[in-house]
């Protein structure tokens, strides 16, 4: 699941939360003509100046099924530069990973900034892939992408060290090292959009599985029965039937079957589908079924949870991703929170409830290509 490619799915004031040690805020926002034919929407932030920064530097590649983010990250995590260009993903891998190295340059050129200053590149995709083989293998978005050598074909246009990493699983280090789990030793990041995406960091480590499948939070089991709901990977009783994006879209059309009353099916005449989106709206609004809805998403996710909670017992559990309803700026956001909270001190351990923190992610969609950055910090520390 492409942590970054479903940003319609938040509701309320989308203004950063940036309040840990380093990546305080966002200091311009600026749009900049493209200069290397991608046809694309190019953006530059950053949130410390190179005079300010940090040696040395890192390029973070963040992939999505309709974007690539990239940026210029310092030694403790501080964005000098960031652009965001389209996929074009029928374009093919080549294609995609020439146009992102062509944008890493344009931002050293921008910043005056050598490349030789840049010791590393971090790349982080969506989907199945080979880690140790830097193979990307099946994600579902990208599919003129399978089966290619994503992490050769990168470094082959950079010319430089590229570290390989699970979108999701660069997101969750992003949030450790900068974000909503940099006060702690370790963290689980759920993150929630279309599917449920998940990274765990223990000390620094992620862990990502003898066969580049670790941290699939997504996947867990959380009803074992032979009617529950069927995930879209093929198998029954996962979290990412119960809680996704796409999930509750569909309990959302069965609950109207029950409450037609509901202000649901005024926006489903109007808009001819629901989303996640129109859910929270109607939620926020008053809308009993719809809020129930948003209520029951929050009771899977405090399952998954203490699942993973009784395995790794992490200083923090952090919730990200676009759906996140609002977040800490929107009572309904709160209200989720609140409710994935109850049911973590309902089936926890009680030596874990209250000491576990449980919070929103705080990075955004900035925390893949920041995570990025930090596994090439992590290649640069190991190898010198």
């Amino acid at each position: 699941m492409a942590y970054r490619d479903v940003d319609s799915y938040a509701v309320g004031s989308r203004s950063r939360q940036l309040t840990v040690r380093f990546a305080r805020r966002i200091c311009s926002h600026r749009r900049i003509r493209p200069t290397n034919g991608s046809e694309s929407y190019v953006v530059s932030r950053v949130n410390v100046t190179l005079q300010n920064a940090k040696a040395p530097f890192y390029a973070g590649v963040d992939v999505g099924g309709t974007n690539i983010k990239l940026g210029i990250v310092d030694d403790l995590g501080r964005c000098c530069a960031y652009r965001s260009i389209r996929t074009h993903e029928e374009q093919g891998p080549q294609n995609g990973m020439q146009r992102a190295a062509a944008t890493v340059l344009e931002m050293c050129d921008e910043l005056r900034l050598e490349m030789g200053e840049v010791s590393h590149v971090g790349l982080a995709t969506p989907g199945t892939m080979n880690i140790s083989a830097g193979m990307l293998l099946q994600p579902h978005n990208l599919p003129t992408w399978w089966n290619s050598p994503i992490q050769a074909i990168l470094q082959s246009a950079i010319n430089k060290p590229v570290a390989f990493a699970n979108d999701a699983s660069a997101a969750a280090l992003g949030e450790f090292w900068v974000g909503s789990g940099s006060e702690f030793h370790s963290m689980v990041l759920f993150t929630l959009g279309t599917g449920v995406g998940g990274g765990i960091i223990v000390g620094d480590i992620s862990l990502d599985g003898e066969n580049s499948a670790g941290s699939e939070l997504g996947h867990t089991i959380i009803d074992f029965n032979d009617t529950a709901r069927m995930c879209g990977c093929g198998k029954r009783g996962h979290l990412e039937a119960y809680a996704s994006g796409k999930a509750v879209v569909v309990r959302a059309h069965e609950e109207l079957e029950r409450f037609p009353e509901s202000t649901l099916t005024t926006r489903l005449e109007q808009d001819s589908q629901l989303t996640p989106l129109t859910v929270a709206e109607e939620a926020e609004s008053g809308d009993a079924t719809a809020r129930q809805i948003v209520m029951d998403t929050a009771r899977f996710l405090g399952i998954g949870a203490v699942n993973t909670m009784h395995v790794i017992d992490p200083g923090v559990v952090v919730f990200g991703g676009a759906m996140n309803f609002g977040g800490h700026t929107s009572e309904l956001g709160r209200a989720f929170l609140d409710r994935i909270r109850q049911e973590v001190a309902e089936r926890a351990f009680p030596n874990l409830v209250g000491r576990t923190q449980i919070d929103f992610a705080s990075l955004g969609g900035d925390a893949g290509f920041i995570g990025a950055a930090g596994v090439a910090r992590q290649q640069h520390r190991k190898h010198r």
